[in-house]
Protein backbone atom coordinates (compact mmCIF):
# COMPACT_ATOMS: atom_id res chain seq x y z
CA UNK A 1 0.00 0.00 0.00
CA UNK A 2 1.24 3.27 -0.82
CA UNK A 3 1.58 5.90 2.06
CA UNK A 4 0.35 9.08 2.33
CA UNK A 5 3.58 11.37 2.05
CA UNK A 6 3.23 14.20 4.75
CA UNK A 7 5.65 17.41 5.70
CA UNK A 8 4.33 19.14 9.20
CA UNK A 9 5.59 22.93 9.39
CA UNK A 10 5.51 24.81 12.90
CA UNK A 11 7.99 26.57 14.47
CA UNK A 12 7.66 24.25 17.71
CA UNK A 13 10.11 21.55 18.13
CA UNK A 14 7.52 20.07 20.59
CA UNK A 15 4.43 20.26 18.12
CA UNK A 16 6.52 18.94 15.27
CA UNK A 17 7.42 15.87 17.52
CA UNK A 18 3.41 15.59 18.67
CA UNK A 19 2.06 15.56 15.07
CA UNK A 20 4.74 13.09 13.46
CA UNK A 21 4.13 10.85 16.62
CA UNK A 22 0.42 11.28 15.87
CA UNK A 23 0.36 10.80 11.87
CA UNK A 24 2.87 7.45 12.15
CA UNK A 25 0.59 5.86 14.21
CA UNK A 26 -1.32 5.28 10.98
CA UNK A 27 -0.13 2.44 8.71
CA UNK A 28 -1.69 4.87 5.53
CA UNK A 29 0.77 7.46 6.48
CA UNK A 30 4.81 8.26 7.16
CA UNK A 31 6.10 11.86 7.79
CA UNK A 32 8.53 12.07 5.19
CA UNK A 33 10.25 15.89 6.72
CA UNK A 34 9.60 18.31 9.14
CA UNK A 35 10.51 22.07 8.91
CA UNK A 36 10.44 25.05 11.36
CA UNK A 37 9.13 27.77 9.25
CA UNK A 38 7.95 27.98 4.98
CA UNK A 39 11.61 29.14 4.12
CA UNK A 40 13.23 25.73 5.16
CA UNK A 41 10.09 24.30 3.75
CA UNK A 42 10.07 25.46 0.31
CA UNK A 43 13.88 24.10 -0.08
CA UNK A 44 12.54 20.16 0.70
CA UNK A 45 9.39 20.58 -1.26
CA UNK A 46 11.26 21.25 -3.81
CA UNK A 47 13.65 18.10 -3.52
CA UNK A 48 10.63 15.72 -2.06
CA UNK A 49 7.21 17.26 -2.95
CA UNK A 50 4.72 15.76 -0.28
CA UNK A 51 1.14 14.55 -0.81
CA UNK A 52 -0.38 16.39 1.60
CA UNK A 53 1.04 19.82 4.05
CA UNK A 54 -0.02 20.24 7.53
CA UNK A 55 0.50 23.90 8.29
CA UNK A 56 1.13 26.65 11.56
CA UNK A 57 -0.36 30.04 10.29
CA UNK A 58 1.76 32.10 12.44
CA UNK A 59 5.68 31.32 12.31
CA UNK A 60 9.00 33.43 12.03
CA UNK A 61 10.31 34.77 8.84
CA UNK A 62 7.22 34.34 6.89
CA UNK A 63 3.84 33.98 7.67
CA UNK A 64 1.48 30.70 7.30
CA UNK A 65 -1.31 32.72 5.26
CA UNK A 66 1.55 34.29 2.89
CA UNK A 67 3.23 31.30 2.08
CA UNK A 68 -0.21 29.30 1.57
CA UNK A 69 -0.43 31.77 -1.13
CA UNK A 70 2.70 31.01 -2.85
CA UNK A 71 2.29 27.25 -2.67
CA UNK A 72 -0.83 27.35 -4.41
CA UNK A 73 0.28 29.20 -7.01
CA UNK A 74 3.38 27.43 -7.27
CA UNK A 75 2.79 23.18 -6.12
CA UNK A 76 -0.82 23.33 -5.49
CA UNK A 77 -0.35 21.03 -2.77
CA UNK A 78 -3.60 20.41 -0.35
CA UNK A 79 -2.85 22.03 3.01
CA UNK A 80 -4.12 21.04 5.93
CA UNK A 81 -3.90 24.23 8.90
CA UNK A 82 -3.03 23.04 12.24
CA UNK A 83 -3.62 25.86 14.48
CA UNK A 84 -4.21 27.17 18.08
CA UNK A 85 -7.81 27.48 19.61
CA UNK A 86 -7.35 31.63 19.78
CA UNK A 87 -9.95 33.75 18.35
CA UNK A 88 -7.16 35.49 16.74
CA UNK A 89 -5.98 31.87 14.65
CA UNK A 90 -9.53 31.31 14.11
CA UNK A 91 -9.60 34.58 11.95
CA UNK A 92 -6.75 33.63 10.22
CA UNK A 93 -7.81 30.31 9.72
CA UNK A 94 -10.95 31.12 7.45
CA UNK A 95 -8.94 33.55 5.42
CA UNK A 96 -6.72 30.25 4.71
CA UNK A 97 -9.74 28.14 3.40
CA UNK A 98 -10.52 31.64 1.21
CA UNK A 99 -7.13 30.79 -0.06
CA UNK A 100 -6.99 26.92 -0.75
CA UNK A 101 -6.08 25.48 2.70
CA UNK A 102 -8.43 22.01 2.32
CA UNK A 103 -9.26 21.65 6.30
CA UNK A 104 -8.55 22.96 9.51
CA UNK A 105 -7.67 21.08 13.32
CA UNK A 106 -7.00 21.95 16.13
CA UNK A 107 -3.49 21.96 17.90
CA UNK A 108 -3.30 18.42 20.06
CA UNK A 109 -2.75 19.12 23.74
CA UNK A 110 -1.41 16.49 26.09
CA UNK A 111 -3.87 17.42 28.99
CA UNK A 112 -5.92 14.45 28.78
CA UNK A 113 -5.49 10.96 26.91
CA UNK A 114 -9.03 11.50 25.53
CA UNK A 115 -8.08 14.91 23.90
CA UNK A 116 -5.44 13.43 22.17
CA UNK A 117 -6.88 10.12 21.31
CA UNK A 118 -9.43 12.65 19.51
CA UNK A 119 -7.13 14.43 18.35
CA UNK A 120 -5.09 11.48 16.94
CA UNK A 121 -8.49 10.66 14.70
CA UNK A 122 -9.11 14.23 13.46
CA UNK A 123 -5.57 14.65 12.33
CA UNK A 124 -5.17 11.47 10.92
CA UNK A 125 -8.82 11.57 9.31
CA UNK A 126 -7.80 15.02 7.79
CA UNK A 127 -4.79 14.17 6.02
CA UNK A 128 -6.43 11.03 4.52
CA UNK A 129 -9.23 13.81 3.35
CA UNK A 130 -6.86 15.77 1.59
CA UNK A 131 -4.92 13.17 -0.31
CA UNK A 132 -7.85 11.72 -1.80
CA UNK A 133 -9.34 15.14 -2.91
CA UNK A 134 -6.29 16.03 -5.00
CA UNK A 135 -6.84 15.88 -8.19
CA UNK A 136 -6.20 12.78 -10.36
CA UNK A 137 -5.13 11.37 -7.05
CA UNK A 138 -4.99 7.40 -7.22
CA UNK A 139 -7.24 5.99 -4.15
CA UNK A 140 -5.85 4.44 -1.68
CA UNK A 141 -6.67 2.04 1.35
CA UNK A 142 -7.58 4.57 3.85
CA UNK A 143 -7.55 2.03 7.06
CA UNK A 144 -8.71 3.78 10.42
CA UNK A 145 -6.76 3.28 13.66
CA UNK A 146 -8.88 2.32 16.09
CA UNK A 147 -8.58 4.44 19.14
CA UNK A 148 -11.70 4.78 21.49
CA UNK A 149 -15.28 3.30 21.54
CA UNK A 150 -17.63 3.75 19.09
CA UNK A 151 -20.40 5.40 19.89
CA UNK A 152 -23.84 5.79 17.66
CA UNK A 153 -26.07 8.97 17.46
CA UNK A 154 -28.51 7.27 19.95
CA UNK A 155 -26.34 7.80 22.76
CA UNK A 156 -25.50 11.05 22.33
CA UNK A 157 -29.93 11.93 21.37
CA UNK A 158 -29.91 9.56 25.06
CA UNK A 159 -28.20 13.07 26.65
CA UNK A 160 -30.96 14.99 25.05
CA UNK A 161 -32.59 17.31 27.65
CA UNK A 162 -35.48 16.67 25.02
CA UNK A 163 -35.50 12.41 25.08
CA UNK A 164 -39.02 12.08 26.39
CA UNK A 165 -42.16 11.43 24.33
CA UNK A 166 -42.93 14.23 22.71
CA UNK A 167 -46.14 15.39 20.73
CA UNK A 168 -45.56 17.34 17.09
CA UNK A 169 -47.81 20.14 17.22
CA UNK A 170 -49.27 20.63 13.86
CA UNK A 171 -46.70 23.18 11.66
CA UNK A 172 -45.98 24.66 8.02
CA UNK A 173 -43.15 25.88 9.10
CA UNK A 174 -40.10 23.92 7.19
CA UNK A 175 -36.95 23.61 8.21
CA UNK A 176 -33.63 22.69 6.26
CA UNK A 177 -30.58 19.99 7.53
CA UNK A 178 -27.40 20.20 5.75
CA UNK A 179 -24.47 18.32 7.00
CA UNK A 180 -20.76 18.78 5.50
CA UNK A 181 -16.93 18.09 6.08
CA UNK A 182 -14.24 18.23 3.60
CA UNK A 183 -14.83 21.01 1.11
CA UNK A 184 -17.54 21.81 2.75
CA UNK A 185 -16.64 25.37 3.76
CA UNK A 186 -16.91 26.58 0.19
CA UNK A 187 -20.28 24.66 -0.71
CA UNK A 188 -22.64 26.04 2.84
CA UNK A 189 -20.89 29.57 1.81
CA UNK A 190 -22.69 28.83 -2.26
CA UNK A 191 -25.71 27.57 -0.31
CA UNK A 192 -26.33 29.71 1.94
CA UNK A 193 -25.02 33.23 -0.25
CA UNK A 194 -27.76 31.69 -2.80
CA UNK A 195 -30.67 31.72 -0.45
CA UNK A 196 -33.47 34.65 0.08
CA UNK A 197 -34.19 35.85 3.24
CA UNK A 198 -37.63 34.55 3.33
CA UNK A 199 -35.79 31.02 3.06
CA UNK A 200 -37.23 28.63 5.85
CA UNK A 201 -34.63 27.94 8.69
CA UNK A 202 -31.39 25.96 7.84
CA UNK A 203 -29.32 23.93 10.76
CA UNK A 204 -25.80 23.30 9.89
CA UNK A 205 -23.33 20.52 11.11
CA UNK A 206 -19.45 21.48 8.96
CA UNK A 207 -16.88 18.96 10.70
CA UNK A 208 -14.66 22.18 12.14
CA UNK A 209 -12.77 23.11 15.65
CA UNK A 210 -14.45 25.14 18.48
CA UNK A 211 -13.89 28.89 17.69
CA UNK A 212 -13.39 28.27 14.20
CA UNK A 213 -16.99 28.16 13.94
CA UNK A 214 -17.95 31.54 15.23
CA UNK A 215 -15.63 33.53 12.97
CA UNK A 216 -16.85 31.56 9.91
CA UNK A 217 -20.54 31.90 10.63
CA UNK A 218 -19.42 35.70 11.32
CA UNK A 219 -17.75 35.82 7.95
CA UNK A 220 -21.26 33.95 5.87
CA UNK A 221 -23.70 36.67 8.10
CA UNK A 222 -21.63 39.35 6.60
CA UNK A 223 -22.14 37.96 3.02
CA UNK A 224 -25.25 36.50 2.87
CA UNK A 225 -28.84 37.76 2.34
CA UNK A 226 -30.09 36.17 5.51
CA UNK A 227 -28.62 35.96 8.96
CA UNK A 228 -26.05 33.74 9.67
CA UNK A 229 -24.88 32.41 13.14
CA UNK A 230 -22.87 29.90 15.58
CA UNK A 231 -25.66 28.28 16.86
CA UNK A 232 -26.40 28.73 21.06
CA UNK A 233 -28.81 26.31 23.20
CA UNK A 234 -32.19 27.03 23.06
CA UNK A 235 -32.26 29.20 19.87
CA UNK A 236 -35.06 29.61 17.99
CA UNK A 237 -34.90 28.40 14.33
CA UNK A 238 -36.80 31.09 12.26
CA UNK A 239 -36.93 31.85 8.30
CA UNK A 240 -34.00 33.54 7.04
CA UNK A 241 -31.61 32.75 9.36
CA UNK A 242 -28.88 29.78 9.56
CA UNK A 243 -27.23 28.10 12.44
CA UNK A 244 -24.37 26.49 12.33
CA UNK A 245 -23.22 24.43 15.25
CA UNK A 246 -20.15 25.26 17.53
CA UNK A 247 -17.32 23.40 16.78
CA UNK A 248 -16.76 20.33 19.40
CA UNK A 249 -20.42 20.61 20.29
CA UNK A 250 -23.20 18.22 18.91
CA UNK A 251 -26.13 20.45 17.50
CA UNK A 252 -29.72 19.04 18.02
CA UNK A 253 -33.13 20.15 16.24
CA UNK A 254 -35.69 20.34 19.09
CA UNK A 255 -39.28 21.59 18.94
CA UNK A 256 -40.83 24.18 21.52
CA UNK A 257 -44.61 24.47 20.65
CA UNK A 258 -45.04 24.88 17.31
CA UNK A 259 -41.34 26.46 16.77
CA UNK A 260 -37.95 24.84 16.28
CA UNK A 261 -35.21 25.47 18.16
CA UNK A 262 -32.03 23.90 18.61
CA UNK A 263 -29.93 21.88 21.31
CA UNK A 264 -25.90 21.98 21.84
CA UNK A 265 -24.65 19.38 24.17
CA UNK A 266 -21.67 17.76 24.89
CA UNK A 267 -21.13 14.17 23.68
CA UNK A 268 -18.55 11.20 22.81
CA UNK A 269 -17.56 11.38 18.99
CA UNK A 270 -19.94 9.98 16.92
CA UNK A 271 -18.84 8.56 13.47
CA UNK A 272 -15.17 10.23 14.90
CA UNK A 273 -16.71 13.53 14.86
CA UNK A 274 -17.93 16.24 17.16
CA UNK A 275 -20.51 17.60 15.75
CA UNK A 276 -21.92 14.72 13.93
CA UNK A 277 -24.02 14.77 10.84
CA UNK A 278 -25.82 11.90 12.09
CA UNK A 279 -26.52 13.74 15.20
CA UNK A 280 -28.45 16.78 13.64
CA UNK A 281 -29.89 14.67 10.62
CA UNK A 282 -31.41 12.06 13.37
CA UNK A 283 -33.00 14.70 15.58
CA UNK A 284 -34.63 16.44 12.41
CA UNK A 285 -35.77 12.87 11.81
CA UNK A 286 -36.95 12.73 15.40
CA UNK A 287 -38.88 16.93 15.77
CA UNK A 288 -39.85 17.77 12.07
CA UNK A 289 -40.53 14.51 9.91
CA UNK A 290 -41.98 15.69 6.85
CA UNK A 291 -41.81 19.28 7.23
CA UNK A 292 -37.75 19.18 6.90
CA UNK A 293 -35.37 18.84 3.92
CA UNK A 294 -31.67 16.96 4.33
CA UNK A 295 -28.94 18.15 2.50
CA UNK A 296 -25.43 16.03 2.74
CA UNK A 297 -22.92 17.54 0.76
CA UNK A 298 -19.00 17.09 0.42
CA UNK A 299 -16.93 15.03 3.04
CA UNK A 300 -14.84 12.21 3.90
CA UNK A 301 -16.46 9.07 5.18
CA UNK A 302 -20.08 8.16 6.00
CA UNK A 303 -21.52 10.57 8.72
CA UNK A 304 -25.07 11.64 8.07
CA UNK A 305 -25.80 8.64 5.81
CA UNK A 306 -27.62 7.19 8.38
CA UNK A 307 -29.40 9.71 9.78
CA UNK A 308 -30.14 10.89 6.33
CA UNK A 309 -31.70 7.58 5.70
CA UNK A 310 -33.97 8.65 8.78
CA UNK A 311 -35.11 11.79 8.01
CA UNK A 312 -36.19 9.91 4.56
CA UNK A 313 -38.38 7.17 6.08
CA UNK A 314 -39.86 10.06 8.17
CA UNK A 315 -41.16 11.87 5.17
CA UNK A 316 -38.36 14.55 4.77
CA UNK A 317 -36.86 15.17 1.16
CA UNK A 318 -33.24 14.40 0.91
CA UNK A 319 -30.89 15.56 -1.66
CA UNK A 320 -27.16 14.16 -1.95
CA UNK A 321 -24.48 16.68 -3.55
CA UNK A 322 -23.28 15.08 -6.68
CA UNK A 323 -19.86 13.50 -7.18
CA UNK A 324 -18.96 16.00 -9.61
CA UNK A 325 -18.53 19.13 -7.29
CA UNK A 326 -17.98 17.71 -4.51
CA UNK A 327 -14.00 17.84 -3.54
CA UNK A 328 -14.83 14.39 -1.46
CA UNK A 329 -17.22 12.48 -2.24
CA UNK A 330 -17.49 9.92 0.47
CA UNK A 331 -20.41 11.16 2.86
CA UNK A 332 -22.78 11.81 -0.38
CA UNK A 333 -21.99 8.36 -1.58
CA UNK A 334 -22.70 6.09 1.54
CA UNK A 335 -26.01 7.93 1.73
CA UNK A 336 -26.59 7.29 -2.36
CA UNK A 337 -25.57 3.54 -1.05
CA UNK A 338 -27.72 3.67 1.73
CA UNK A 339 -30.39 4.46 -0.76
CA UNK A 340 -31.64 7.66 1.73
CA UNK A 341 -31.38 10.16 -0.80
CA UNK A 342 -34.82 11.20 -3.42
CA UNK A 343 -32.62 13.34 -5.46
CA UNK A 344 -28.72 13.55 -6.57
CA UNK A 345 -27.38 17.32 -7.60
CA UNK A 346 -24.74 19.33 -8.26
CA UNK A 347 -24.32 21.87 -5.49
CA UNK A 348 -24.88 24.86 -7.69
CA UNK A 349 -27.97 23.36 -8.67
CA UNK A 350 -29.28 22.51 -4.79
CA UNK A 351 -30.42 25.60 -3.58
CA UNK A 352 -33.42 26.56 -5.86
CA UNK A 353 -34.29 23.05 -5.66
CA UNK A 354 -34.63 22.65 -2.63
CA UNK A 355 -36.68 26.18 -2.42
CA UNK A 356 -38.89 25.86 -4.56
CA UNK A 357 -39.44 22.11 -3.33
CA UNK A 358 -40.07 23.72 0.34
CA UNK A 359 -42.24 26.86 -1.21
CA UNK A 360 -43.45 26.56 -3.72
CA UNK A 361 -41.29 29.40 -5.51
CA UNK A 362 -38.34 29.59 -7.43
CA UNK A 363 -35.37 32.17 -6.03
CA UNK A 364 -35.63 35.22 -7.63
CA UNK A 365 -39.03 34.46 -8.97
CA UNK A 366 -41.40 35.11 -6.07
Amino acid sequence: MKKIKVMIIDDSALVRQTLAGILNTDPAIQVIATAADPIFAARKIVKEPPDVITLDLEMPRMNGLTFLKKLMSQFPIPVIIISSLTAKSAELTIKALEYGAMDIVSKPELATQEFFEESQIRICDAVKAAAVAKINRKKINLEKPVLSPKYSADHVLSLSKSNSSTTIKETTDKVIAVGASTGGTDAIQLFLETMPPDCPGIVIVQHMPEFFTKSFADRLNSICRITVKEGKDGEIITPGKAVIAPGNKHLLLRRTGAKYCVEVNDGPLVNRHRPSVDVLFRSAAKFAGQNAAGIIMTGMGDDGAKGLFEMNQTGAYTIAQDEKSCIVFGMPKAAINLKAVDIVLPLEKIPDHVYQKLTGKRIGYQ
